[in-house]
């Protein structure tokens, strides 16, 4: 099982939209250009997470997009399942045909992670990656500074 690039695209993109929604909707090419992924790409996803209803577009100059609810009510495991990502650990889809058209002996062991996976994702809210970004590039400010004031102290 595996996370692929579908998913994590479109949970990096909304992060990134949530993080710039201020200046007003967010063009794909903005993104494309900051997170370096294919704007034909990100169409296909946000095709996908419009019609779940988890952003919004808006036409015309100055147009974008925008997420579509509060942060705290969008979860990763909704990102992932609106792009038609599949989370699953066991080999036979969940089919229970695993071997020999039946279960095999670790089956249960598979779908159990699959639960769990769903569970944490289900938990991860877009808020809480976004304020964890901000933490983050708030953290790295505060270092630039600190490196700036302690040039200017070397050089005195």
């Amino acid at each position: 099982m595996r996370l692929t690039t579908k998913g994590r695209f479109a949970v990096t993109a909304m992060i990134d939209l949530a993080l710039n929604h201020e200046q007003g909707p967010v063009t794909l090419a903005a993104i494309s250009e900051r997170q370096k992924i294919s704007l034909s790409y990100l169409e296909q996803l946000f095709g996908k997470l419009r019609r779940r209803e988890l952003v919004d577009s808006v036409r015309g100059p100055g147009g974008g997009y925008r997420v579509a609810r509060a942060l705290v009510d969008i979860s990763v495991a909704q990102i992932v399942q609106a792009v038609d990502e599949p989370l699953d650990a066991t080999q036979c889809a969940g089919k229970q045909n695993c071997k020999d058209d039946g279960r095999c002996m670790t089956h249960d062991l598979w779908h159990n992670l699959n639960a769990c996976i769903q569970d944490y994702l289900t938990t991860v809210t877009l808020a809480s990656l976004v304020q964890q970004q901000q933490a983050k590039l708030a953290n790295v400010a505060v270092m630039d500074d600190c490196r700036v004031k302690s040039d200017k102290a070397i050089a005195a």
